[in-house]
């Protein structure tokens, strides 16, 4: 049940959020929001995956 929440959870991210991947954004001259942004998708990716 919590792993099939984060995987929907996941793919709301994808869709909602901006990927800074793309945007080749680099990490030391990232914002606050920007980085809250990759953590907040770096755990729930993890979560997801386990």
């Amino acid at each position: 049940m919590k792993k099939q929440f984060f995987k929907v959870l996941a793919k709301m991210n994808k869709v909602l959020l901006p990927s800074y991947s793309k945007q080749q954004l680099d990490l030391s001259k990232a914002s606050k929001l920007q980085l809250a942004i990759i953590g907040w998708k770096y755990f729930v990716t993890t979560r997801a995956l386990d």
